[in-house]
């Protein structure tokens, strides 16, 4: 028996009214900001059949999710730990719309483990996501959304990291049509293991081309002037340079509305490859170590649900949003 029955379980906080207080008002300020902007209100249901948290865009979430049984039908149900997987089921099938749906949402998640060093395991998570949209405008709404929510927290100083898994995904796919395995290179690229990339391309079969983009993708990261550099690393092969002008749309988008924001780019992102399709992008605020808020472009995702969607969306933590903003101010 525990001999101190008021300790919780490591990554599991209370909130004491006055910071309580703080998260309840920069929730309500958040989704009237958000319905302002048109996005409709969902409230997802605590638990669910992990036949269906698991789905899509949620196959990731195994092992972040604790399970149980239900004693009603039997099947195992998930405490969820991640809200867009619900806002996707959401959207495909309970809502069905043709056109374009814009939702939010804002509740309880319990994580098995931490997903950041100083993460909690039971974040309120915060967000906003994009259905029926493929373009890139819907992109930069997003991340503009996200930033705003930043702001209103009291953030600051804040630096925005850009990535595409189209780029390595195109790349993996000429890799696969010259007998090439790409699942080594991705986990090369992943861990930046610089030395091992290029003893990848001193063995590899693949045209000089490939190797080439193989060679130089892990160095582009950086600035904004990466975008320079990337058009003239990937001249003639239209697919690669019509990713880089949706960046360069997106960068110009966020120097007119957010111009102190900084901007790291990183176009050898394969961070969530196996599930986003597009734009990958995460925010950072001073004295927190993990991202803050993250997102991105998850094409298909209502496949799994009967009805393909493109979608686009982020997501914060009040708790961490709070936190950084009374470290800010």
């Amino acid at each position: 028996m525990n001999k101190n029955p008021w300790i919780l379980p490591d990554g599991v906080e209370e909130i004491l009214p006055d910071q309580a207080w703080n998260i309840e008002k920069l929730r309500r300020q958040l989704l009237d900001s958000y319905r302002e902007a048109g996005y409709g209100l969902i409230i997802p249901p605590l638990v669910e059949f992990t036949d269906a948290l698991f789905t899509g865009v949620g196959a990731d979430l195994d092992l972040l999710t604790f399970k149980m049984v239900d004693q009603i039908s039997g099947r195992t149900l998930g405490l969820r730990s991640d809200m867009s997987p619900q806002a996707a089921r959401i959207d495909a099938h309970s809502l069905a719309s043709e056109g374009v749906s814009r939702l939010c949402y804002a509740g309880s998640t319990l994580k098995t483990l931490p997903t950041g060093s100083d993460a909690s395991r039971s974040p309120l998570q915060v967000g906003a996501e994009i259905f029926g949209d493929a373009t890139a405008a819907a992109d930069v709404e997003i991340v503009l959304i996200m930033l705003s929510s930043l702001k209103l927290a009291g953030i600051e100083k804040i630096t925005l990291d850009l990535g595409h898994v189209g780029i390595f995904a195109w790349l993996a796919e000429q890799i696969a049509d010259q007998g090439e395995d790409s699942e080594r290179l991705l986990d090369l690229i992943q861990g930046k293991r610089i030395p091992e990339i290029k003893a990848w391309v001193g063995k590899s079969g693949c045209s000089d081309q490939i190797k080439a983009l193989v060679s130089e993708l892990p160095q582009l990261a950086g600035d904004t002037s990466v975008l320079a550099r990337a058009r003239e690393i990937f001249a003639g092969i239209d697919r690669l340079l019509q990713i880089v002008d949706q960046l360069q749309s997106l960068v110009d988008a966020l120097q007119k509305e957010f111009s102190d924001v900084n901007l790291f780019l990183d176009l050898a992102e394969v961070r969530g490859s196996n599930y986003h399709s597009g734009l990958v992008f995460a925010a950072y605020a001073p004295g927190y170590g993990s991202s803050i808020a993250n997102g991105g472009r998850y094409d298909q995702v209502g496949a799994a649900f009967g009805r393909a969607r493109p979608a686009t969306g982020f997501s914060t933590d009040l708790k961490a949003l709070v936190q950084a903003g009374n470290t800010v101010n």
